[in-house]
């Protein structure tokens, strides 16, 4: 930042390469050469760098104020600064170069007994200038007098003496390093440090002292001999603008003060041009009425709205500053990156002027002065006076483009000229952080010079020719291309010598090269002194010329000051660029008034009267009356009939026309499309549920109720209603009966108007009063006005001014919990800035159709605004958009007349007239066919023509838009008499599209649309436009904007041409062409559908047509046939050779009868030539129709008065009905203005027209000049992103108080909030219908559950148990059922597919019925949707008020409260010390018993048998999970009835941190690591481990309490993850029959049936507890026993004390319950089932044994076929694939597929079963197995004479010895399996069992599982018995 000149050497590669191209573009033959440096810079297909973020480093930040960033030159600076405090900021801004906060800085205490008060020195001497202005003060030679600031006296100077020589001089420069000082209050001298100089003044510094801060200006004596503050230090090269003393007299200052931009190079400068502008855009607080008279200069700024006051009496002195506002400029350091502060632009004296002028002639803002200072006067160099009269000589209102340095002022005729900050912030460089710049390809160093700018600047005004109007935007990208450039020649010439910059001198001569090649369009005026010189003189030249004199469009005022380096600015004289320039400031609001004000106050009579004449020169009206009276009464007849044919009136009201019934619009039907946008809706929704924010519950609502809010438009309220009424969603929802549904709809839909409070408030009524009732707040079109109410409270006559703002960004609606706001918008760009409140994950974008596989199969497709500017690569002679160039001849010619009315006006006159005369053309006066433009002839031929052809009258819809109401009510009002006169009052109607009123149609076309109808009641009237399909009618459409209504099929033409260029910003663009967007048939685009995206999809389409393929390239020579379209035509070569080409009515239904597609039913169809006129060139036209499959629905067609000759048309018949979609229904035509032509068609490839690189809307700004490029492809979602980090809101937008937090920058966003965002017209608003509707389906859904429901299996009730109990027994007797036998058939049905377990039963069953039913594919399980009730276990979705507490813990904070706890004990299994982690939160430590010191856990506490606590039970709850964080329902709370119970979460170490976020508050039991792969079984094995050893501790603790041990309650409950509902069972008494009783089910809770359980007589002699599974086949037979003694699963009551010798096999992973209960029963303990009780398990689809997927160790190839059950076992040391599971789990998933292979004779077979010692393991559903325990006096089942026929050895142990298995027998052939841990072991078995007796083995039977010896692999044997 030094004072160095290094950075220039940096920019010369660029210059030499400016010389080069303009030296080639001299020697260029050609008019305007296209140099290599506009190859470089202003080619926009240059390939785009990369659109990453890009965000402003705000350098030196403004450490005082809240920065208001603007853009585009509407003035909201918010903070008026007056001289003093800009001074400030500047002490700020050069503390440090980063934004920082200061260090603080530590002074030296003062010594002792010093004065410390500020302003004095510490000897107590006054030093401030008031007091020591009149005195004499003496100084040495070579001292100067300086003022110092001190940061806490900021209104006072102090006066110190410094050797100059240490001071700069007037360039900034040769200041000596150091310092040396006086005091001149007390006289001490010498002081060699500003240090400790600053300390003995004290200033009382927080940072650094440094001179070049604190000391400020010269002090200099008036003539007077007043002492005063003189000019600046320039301390920086010129930081003040003044070379000497002697320029300190000030600019005088109106009495608000001079505005600063915030340090941050946004800003534009300011909005000059307009004075009415609204005070929400922070113009004026006047509201722009001048009531000026003073002869002051003004200086454009804000009048800012801050409460900052602005100048008080007592701050007067501070008005004299030195000279005008100082500002940092670029231009003299140029090396530096640092960002100017904003301009400071003075403009003009005010002439006192009443408010006669319209707004256009003000462009200066005008403020009373209220405290009016004696003015000192103006350095004459600085002020430009505007010639009188300039507008009226010239016909001309300059603009002045605002460039690099200070405007000056202007005085004089300032109505006269405009100024306006378009490129202001091209010049202003922001600063970036490094990786933005890396992002857009630059450098830090390298910025461009001034110089470039100027280069740049002009070769751009150079390359616009005398069409064009530069763009912002356009430029903006120019500059980054450059700067790119530059940074790419750098590194390039890094090594290379360093070029010589442009230099001041060589300036003016380059500058003047480059324009030479304009051929005068551009000029170049170099001044010495000031750019007043070169304005002053460009003014003057243009008051003197005369008009036949040619003027240059653009003036580049540059001046090369010595002092002040290059500035420069541009002057804008071309008649369309000014005017463009000067109209495209004004918003849409501020244009429109202006044009009401033109009509009000008469200005446009001179016009009205030019147009009184028609173009031949006849009086237009007396024309009119001439013809009237010629035709007498008589009508043209209104349809079915040619235009010279009259009938009576009376007729003619009442012809009818034949019915159409096209009820299409009658039924809704929901896209494809439709619905899925539906689903992404409902999933972000669920998203936002699941987001942890718990900012939404859905568990929590059972009901939808919704809201829509839309624009004020009258005609878009009806057709939403319309929407609603159809798609049946209020019955859907049961907000409403379907009778009455049809009249309260009306409720549903509010609109934006004054009303809407009272409407609203009842709303949020109804949200309040009820809260399980989820409200959608949909607000629809949610980019209209979409302003803040502050601004709307200060806006002048806007009623509508935030509105939507108050009611959707009111508190209760953010704040309610039961209230989602979706917004909807086609144009979503000003929901999405950096201010947006909707989170960019809620945006939910229309599909892309190209990404529609099922494309195919959509029988329309959208056209849209892509589809739009895509149309016009298609070659066919008459595109889609056009752009009518004879109509922008005449509008030239005609705003060069009348330079005072804005464009607008003078358009809309041409275009009545245009229609007018055209009509005329067409009826009656065919010699005005030359003064119609061939597009707008073409157009009402149309129109006017097609009624006439057949019986049913349809014809065409024309929609003109006029967005100002009163020049639509003019034109509807001329439009009508012409019509009216003409007699064509039945031919066609026109409409006024007013937003504010109804629709208004004439009672007779009322009648022919009900007829076309068919049956509507009698009060029927159109509400819609869509009600109007097929009426042949004008719409002039008015209002700012469209609002979203749905146009007919019929709409043919949409004419565009006052679309002009106020319309620069991509939304208000779009929304213009948004009107014509549609669905259409396929079939109609046959011809170009490679430009929709669908080649490939239409080849057997195609094949229809005959010529498809030169359909796009039309002979004109010979008649088009088009084989599969009938067209009535009137397109014979008229007159004057403009083709009326009039075709059949688009929207009729295309037929499918075959005769169609026989040449026979071909028609030639003549294609029309238009000769335009002269201007025009031979321009074909050849209607788009002909494209398409057309049809006209008439026996015969008429041919108008124009066709060349009769022709009927063969015709078949009605169109078939039920073809909804295949209509022939073309896009509309759209005519554009030439400026919105250019922009929206000049696209060269990929998808964006270019209008999607302009300011997105009014209400942003552009957050940074210095950009990526906006891509042509990116997806809408990639726009918002893009747009979210370069644009932000406005002042006067509803987001620009949702400011980021200035400490953490992190953004605010609505959580319940969601954008919808998708092309207009493409389905929105049926696409939110329907996700109403399925999201009240899920809420519905959520409050169901899906429970297993299906049968027990193996059930017997043929023989009742031999003791049975009575009925009505709550508990069992543990003597009678300790008789009853053991029931070892499993009943589980989960189990259906499992190994039978033998009993004696078994043997007897036949064998095929077992078979059929069991042999069967892997089945998909019974479900049934079960309410959840108040009783269920829930999972993490699960939120609500009374278990939110039981859920999560209330702060962050707390995640820590859960502490870690190590356990370790012993397990005999195991043969080692496990050592298993608790996770215990703090509210749970009351169930545990630490060690004295608090640290170390000793064991969880137990209650008493004896305890009777009816708030608890007793039993710890273990729930081992897995896989199933979220979906497991492990949140008891409801189940419990809030009860305490002690519940354990058993989760593998893999899974404990989602276990531990998703349930902080449950404690949590940590398997080891080496159990991470294990299954169930090694959960519950190691649950009853640590438990057995827990009841040790628990018992040797309460022992010392005297409590005896066997007191200790000894039960656990270990339940699954999936038991979610809880029932209890009766069966009722049944009097009259008594063969079946009834049963009464109950849902209970699980407390209950806990505490029904643990309250059994003598439960601890029981060693197992559980319930029955529920189903809903439950019947009284399966409750006949209360009790069933027999296995029971998924939740158990497990007694650890007794079951301690019985363990659960560790290694398992299915059936380990089987396993555990046989081997309970064998050792003689109880198990008891209570059938009363049911438990419903939830189908959960995640989680649980389903994970494991198998996989080769060893990834070969990532597409490898599935690997079969019999590939996870192999042959010892084989090459077979290996694969990564546990050993166990593939050898059981293998048992269970292997029977055929191990087991064969066991097949089916179930009186031979496989015997199985000490296990059971599922070898498939055809065998049965016999389990025997080897253990001494266990219980087996009886097997003699049983034959088996296989032998199944699982790991056994030392109880298996070769007698035991000597007492079975086994068939001839039976099968053994062995299975050991190892080789070795296996060996062993084999040999201590004695086997190889009995059994034969061969080497190739040995097999191991598909491990890798890491992986420790089980083997097995097989062998047959012998």
């Amino acid at each position: 930042m030094g004072n160095s000149y290094a950075g220039q050497l940096k920019s010369a590669r660029f210059e030499e390469a400016l010389h080069n191209s303009i030296e080639a573009s001299l020697r260029c033959s050609s008019v305007v050469p296209r140099p290599i440096f506009s190859q470089l810079y202003l080619d926009p297909d240059q390939h785009p760098f990369s659109s990453a973020d890009v965000k402003p480093k705000v350098e030196d930040l403004d450490k005082d104020l809240v920065h208001r960033y603007t853009q585009n030159g509407s003035l909201d600076f918010s903070n008026s600064l007056t001289v003093t405090e800009m001074e400030d900021d500047e002490d700020d801004e050069e503390m440090s170069d980063s934004n920082s906060p200061p260090i603080p800085y530590s002074q030296k205490p003062a010594p002792e007994g010093s004065c410390t008060t500020d302003g004095f020195c510490q000897a107590g001497k006054d030093l401030r200038l008031v007091s020591l202005c009149m005195e004499q003060i003496d100084i040495p030679a070579g001292f100067l007098l300086v003022g110092a600031k001190s940061p806490n006296l900021p209104e006072h100077i102090l006066v110190c003496a410094v050797d100059k020589r240490f001071l700069p001089d007037d360039h900034g420069k040769n200041a000596l390093l150091g310092f040396s000082g006086n005091c001149i209050g007390c006289g001490e001298r010498g002081f060699r440090y500003f240090t400790e100089f600053s300390n003995h003044i004290n200033l009382k510094l927080t940072t650094q002292p440094k001179k070049q801060k604190h000391l400020k200006y010269y002090l200099v004596r008036s003539s007077q001999g007043v002492l005063s503050k003189g000019p600046l230090i320039c301390w920086k090269e010129c930081r003040s603008r003044q070379s000497s003393a002697s320029c300190h007299s000030v600019k005088p200052n109106s009495s608000v003060s001079s505005t600063v931009t915030p340090e941050n190079g946004t800003t534009n400068g300011y909005k000059s041009g307009f004075t009415q502008t609204d005070a929400a855009n922070g113009n004026s607080s006047h509201g722009g009425k001048s009531s000026a008279s003073s002869s002051t200069p003004a200086r454009p700024g804000n009048y800012s709205l801050s409460p900052r006051p602005s100048y008080a009496a007592g701050d007067q002195a501070t008005m004299f500053t030195s000279g005008p506002p100082k500002k940092r400029h670029r231009g003299w350091y140029p090396g530096s990156p640092v960002p100017q502060p904003g301009l400071v632009v003075p403009v003009p004296t005010v002439r006192p002027l009443s408010r006669t002028e319209p707004l256009l002639s003000a462009p200066v803002p005008q403020t009373p002065l209220t405290g009016i200072l004696q003015p000192r006067p103006i350095p004459a160099g600085e002020t430009v006076i505007v010639p009188e009269n300039l507008l009226s000589n010239s016909g001309v209102r300059p603009v002045i483009l605002i460039g690099y340095g200070t405007l000056p002022y202007f005085y004089g005729n300032v109505g006269d000229i405009v100024v306006s900050p378009l490129l202001v912030n091209c010049y202003k460089i922001p600063q970036l952080e490094n990786k933005d710049l890396e992002q857009l390809g630059l450098t830090g160093s390298q910025l461009l010079s001034v110089e470039n700018m100027i280069l740049l600047t002009i070769q751009y005004l150079v390359r616009l020719g005398p069409d064009q109007i530069p763009l912002r935007e356009e430029f903006e990208q120019i500059m980054l291309k450059a700067m790119q450039e530059f940074t790419l020649r750098e590194r390039a010439l890094q090594i290379g010598a360093q070029c010589v910059p442009v230099s001041p001198g060589q300036l003016p001569w380059l500058a003047r090269l480059i324009a030479s090649v304009s051929q005068d369009l551009v000029h170049v005026i170099v001044t010495q002194n000031s750019l007043a010189e070169g304005i002053s003189e460009t003014l003057r030249t243009l008051s003197e010329m005369r008009h036949y004199q040619r003027l240059p469009d653009y003036v580049v005022a540059i001046c090369a000051s010595k002092i002040r380096g290059n500035e420069f600015c541009v002057v804008v004289l071309g008649q369309h660029q000014s005017r463009a320039l000067a109209e495209s400031m004004l918003t849409t609001s501020e244009f429109l008034k202006e044009i009401s004000y033109e009509l009000i106050t008469g200005k446009v009579s001179f016009l009205a009267s030019h147009f009184k004449t028609t173009s031949l020169g006849d009086d237009l009206d007396k024309l009119l009356e001439k013809m009237q009276q010629r035709r007498g009464d008589n009508v043209i007849t209104p349809f079915n009939g040619d235009l010279n044919e009259c009938v009576s009136p009376q007729e003619a009201a009442s012809m009818i026309p034949t019915q159409n019934l096209d009820l299409d619009n009658e039924t809704f039907q929901i896209y494809q499309p439709q619905l899925t946008v539906a689903r992404k809706l409902l999933s972000q929704v669920c998203a936002i549920a699941d987001s942890g924010s718990q900012s939404l519950d859905l568990g929590h609502f059972s009901k939808v109720d919704f809201i829509i809010i839309v624009p004020k438009s009258e005609v878009l309220v009806q057709q939403t209603l319309q929407r609603i009424r159809q798609s049946g969603v209020l019955v859907d929802l049961g907000l409403e009966e379907n009778g009455t549904a049809h009249q309260r709809a009306e409720k549903y839909v509010v609109r934006l108007d004054n009303e809407i409070q009272t409407k609203f408030d009842v709303f949020m009524r109804r949200v309040k009063q009820n809260p399980y009732t989820l409200f959608v707040l949909v607000h629809d079109n949610s980019h209209v006005e979409l302003t803040s109410v502050i601004s709307g409270s200060l806006s002048h006559g806007e009623p509508s001014h935030g509105l939507a703002d108050r009611v959707i960004n009111c508190r209760e609606v953010l704040e309610a919990f039961n209230l989602l706001v979706l917004q909807v918008s086609s144009f979503p760009y000003t929901l999405q800035t950096q201010q947006s409140r909707i989170s960019s994950s809620n945006e939910v974008h229309w599909i892309q159709l190209d990404t529609l596989e099922d494309v195919g199969c959509e029988e329309k497709l959208y056209f849209g605004l892509n589809e739009y500017s895509k149309s016009l690569q298609w070659g066919i002679t008459s595109p889609l958009l056009r752009c009518d160039e004879t109509f922008e001849k005449m509008v030239n010619t005609l705003l060069e007349r009348y330079p005072r009315l804005h464009s607008m006006v003078v358009r809309c006159y041409l275009l009545i007239q245009q229609y007018s005369e055209a009509l005329m053309a067409l009826t009656t006066m065919a010699s005005l066919r030359d003064h119609s433009t061939p597009e707008t002839l073409s157009i009402m031929d149309d129109l006017i023509s097609s009624p006439g052809k057949n019986k049913s009258g349809r014809g065409h819809m024309l929609i003109i838009r006029v967005p100002s109401v009163q020049l639509a009510m003019l034109a509807k009002e001329r439009l009508q008499e012409v019509r009216d006169k003409l007699g064509l009052q039945y031919r066609f109607e026109i409409i006024l599209g007013n937003p504010a009123s109804e629709l208004s149609v004439a009672t007779h076309f009322v009648a022919r649309l009900k007829t076309w109808r068919g049956n509507e009641p009698e009060e029927w009237m159109p509400r819609t436009y869509q009600d109007l399909e097929g009426l042949p009618c004008i719409v002039i459409l008015t209002g700012k904007d469209p609002l979203g209504e749905t146009f007919p099929r019929s709409l043919k033409y949409c004419d565009l041409r006052l679309i002009d260029s106020s319309y620069l910003t991509r939304t208000a663009l779009e929304q213009e062409v948004g009107l014509a967007c549609c669905y259409v048939s396929k079939e109609v685009i046959r011809g170009p559908t490679v430009a929709l995206d669908l080649s490939g999809k239409e080849q057997e389409r195609a094949a229809v047509s005959e010529n498809d393929s030169d359909e796009l390239l039309i002979d004109l020579e010979r008649p088009q046939s088009n084989s599969s379209a009938v067209t009535g035509t009137s397109g014979s070569i008229m007159e004057n050779g403009v083709s009326s080409s009039s075709t059949a009515d688009k929207s009729q239904k295309q037929s499918l009868i075959p005769s169609f597609q026989s040449p026979a039913a071909s028609v030639g169809l003549d294609e029309g030539v238009s000769a335009g006129m002269a201007g025009a060139g031979e321009a074909l036209k050849q209607e788009c129709d002909s494209l398409g499959p057309q049809m006209a629905s008439s026996t015969t067609s008429k041919p108008s008065s124009s066709s060349s000759g009769p022709r009927t048309l063969p015709w078949a018949g009605q169109p078939l009905r039920g073809c909804r979609g295949l209509h022939a229904a073309l896009p509309p035509i759209v005519i554009l203005s030439k400026a919105a032509y250019s922009l929206l068609g000049s696209q060269k490839g990929g998808k964006l027209p270019s209008s999607s690189s302009l300011l997105p809307h009014a209400d942003v700004a552009w957050v940074s000049s210095l950009r990526p490029f906006l891509h042509k492809d990116m997806s809408s979602e990639e726009q918002s992103l893009y747009y979210r980090q370069w644009t932000s809101a406005r002042q006067h937008h509803a987001d620009y108080s949702n400011q980021p937090d200035p400490a953490s920058g992190t953004r605010t966003f609505h959580p319940r909030r969601l954008l919808l965002t998708g092309p207009p017209q493409v389905g929105k608003t049926g696409s939110y219908l329907q996700f109403l509707r399925i999201l009240f389906r899920m809420l519905i859904r959520l409050l169901e559950v899906d429970v297993y429901d299906e049968e027990e299996i193996n059930a017997d009730h043929s023989e009742s148990s031999e003791v049975s109990q009575s009925e009505g027994e709550p508990w069992p007797d543990i003597e009678s059922f300790s008789k009853m036998p053991f029931d070892v058939s499993v009943h589980d049905p989960k189990y259906s597919l499992m190994s039978l377990v033998y009993t004696e039963k078994l043997a007897g069953v036949k064998q095929e019925v077992i078979k059929e039913s069991k042999v069967e594919e892997p089945r998909k399980r019974e479900t049934v949707s079960m309410m959840l009730t108040k009783y269920a276990a829930y999972n993490t979705f699960h939120h609500c008020e009374q278990c939110h507490q039981y859920m999560d813990f209330t702060s962050a904070a707390q995640m820590s409260d859960s502490t870690l706890h190590a356990f370790t004990f012993s397990s005999s299994m195991l043969g080692e010390e496990v050592q298993l982690y608790f996770i215990i939160p703090k509210s749970k430590e009351s169930h545990f018993v630490f060690s004295k010191q608090g640290k170390h856990l000793e064991s969880m506490r137990l209650p008493l048998v004896s305890d009777k606590n009816l708030n608890a039970v007793k039993s710890p709850i273990f729930t081992p999970s897995s896989g199933r964080h979220e979906h497991g329902l492990l949140n008891l709370f409801h189940a419990m009835e809030g009860i305490s119970h002690l519940h354990l979460l058993v989760v593998k170490e893999y899974e404990m941190p989602l276990y531990r976020k998703y349930w902080p508050n449950h404690i949590m039991l940590v398997l080891p690591g080496m159990f991470n792969n294990a299954g169930v079984g090694a959960a519950r094995f190691l649950i009853k481990e640590l438990s057995y050893h827990n009841l040790e501790l628990e018992r040797n603790r309460l022992e010392e309490l005297g409590i005896k041990r066997q007191c200790v309650w000894p039960f656990i409950v270990v339940m699954d993850d999936s038991c979610v509902l809880w029932n209890i069972h009766s069966i009722q008494e049944q009097t009259s029959q008594p063969m079946e009783a009834g049963i009464s089910s109950k849902n209970v809770s699980l407390k209950s049936v806990l505490q029904h359980i643990e309250a059994t007589p003598k439960i601890v002699h029981y060693a197992l507890l559980g319930i029955q599974k529920w189903s809903s086949k439950l019947t009284s037979q399966s409750l006949k026993a209360p009790f069933s003694r027999c296995h029971v699963h998924d939740f158990i009551l497990l007694n650890i004390d007794l079951t301690q010798n019985v363990q659960y096999d560790f290694n398992r992973y299915f059936c380990e319950d089987v396993d555990f209960n046989l081997r309970t029963n064998s050792s003689g303990l109880l198990i008891c089932r209570f059938n009363n009780f049911s438990l419903m398990k939830k189908h959960i689809q995640v989680g649980g044994q389903r994970d494991f997927i198998i996989k080769p160790k060893i990834m070969v190839s990532e597409s490898l076929a599935p690997i079969l059950p019999l590939q996870y076992i192999c042959a010892p040391d084989s090459e077979h694939t290996l694969l990564a599971a546990p050993a166990q789990f593939l050898l059981e998933k293998f048992l269970q597929h292997a029977s055929y292979k191990l087991f064969p004779k066991a097949i089916c077979n179930f009186k031979s079963p496989v015997l199985a010692i000490d296990c059971y393991l599922n070898i498939g559903p055809e065998v049965a197995i016999c389990y025997i325990s080897s253990r001494p006096h266990s219980n087996n089942v009886n097997c003699e004479g049983v034959c088996f026929s296989g032998l199944l050895l699982y790991l056994c142990d030392s109880f298996v010895g070769a007698d035991l298995l000597k007492k079975f027998k086994f068939l001839k052939g039976a099968t053994l399996c062995v299975i050991c841990q190892d080789r070795s072991s296996l060996r062993q078995t084999i040999v201590r069992l004695e086997l190889e007796d009995e059994w034969q083995f061969r080497l190739r039977d040995e097999f191991q599982t598909a491990n890798s010896s890491d992986d420790k692999p089980l083997y097995f044997l097989t062998g047959r018995h012998v």
